[in-house]
């Protein structure tokens, strides 16, 4: 198996939808859609943000390496966003068979297997990965993400997600976009943790999936 056949799947659900009105849970599914289609600037190719279950959602990224940011900025973007309600990741690495028609429901492979056993395996998580080549590093920096990530405010959320968007912005290029201070920003990119996630980032990016199996 070739690191070039090796793909990543995140599949997510909305926290406790049942209790969520239709509105909030239509304006959360278009902040991961709206997140989605940002991405392909990042990544380079069309995540296929695909919706099913009611308050179910998926979305494929061809090099796993980008899986952290993707899941990053997704979860960014529906924190920054009024008026939406959280959604648990579970991100699973492996080879993909087919992707079939746009979007994924006809798509199958290990990635997609295991993002999906994931998701249901995950407890009380909100984030969580597995599949080849994951070792316990990349699952302590998941576990990382989570706690930091998960408390992000809406301000806090916003600046990260302007940074994620476009790593080289410096803080005054963020605060003209959000019409605050560069000290504003100077502080919610500090409170939401960035140089810890500059770290865990740079760290899920170098990692070589194609190691192979987890131990």
């Amino acid at each position: 198996m070739t690191k070039a056949s090796l793909s990543a799947v995140i599949t997510g659900d909305l926290i406790a939808s049942r209790k969520a009105d239709d509105a909030q849970i239509a304006r959360s599914m278009n902040a991961l859609q709206g997140a989605a289609i940002a991405l392909k600037i990042v990544t380079g190719h069309d995540l296929r943000f695909t919706r099913f279950r009611g308050d179910g959602w998926q979305v494929y990224l061809q090099n796993p390496n980008t899986a952290l940011t993707a899941t990053l900025l997704m979860l960014a973007t529906l924190k920054a966003t009024e008026n939406t309600i959280e959604s648990r990741f579970a991100i699973g690495i492996g080879p993909i068979t087919a992707l079939g028609a746009n979007p994924l429901a006809d798509a199958s492979g290990a990635a997609f297997e295991t993002s999906g056993a994931t998701l249901d395996d995950m407890g009380k998580n909100k984030l969580d990965i597995a599949g080849v080549g994951v070792t316990s590093s990349q699952e302590a920096i998941i576990t990382l993400c989570e706690h930091i990530a998960f408390g992000w405010t809406a301000p806090q959320a916003q600046a990260i997600k302007l940074w994620l968007m476009a790593p080289a912005a410096t803080q005054d290029d963020i605060a003209a976009q959000l019409g605050i201070s560069r000290q504003a920003v100077q502080l919610r990119l500090a409170g939401a943790g960035k140089p810890a996630m500059m770290a865990a980032i740079a760290a899920f990016k170098a990692h070589s999936f194609d190691a192979g199996p987890t131990p």
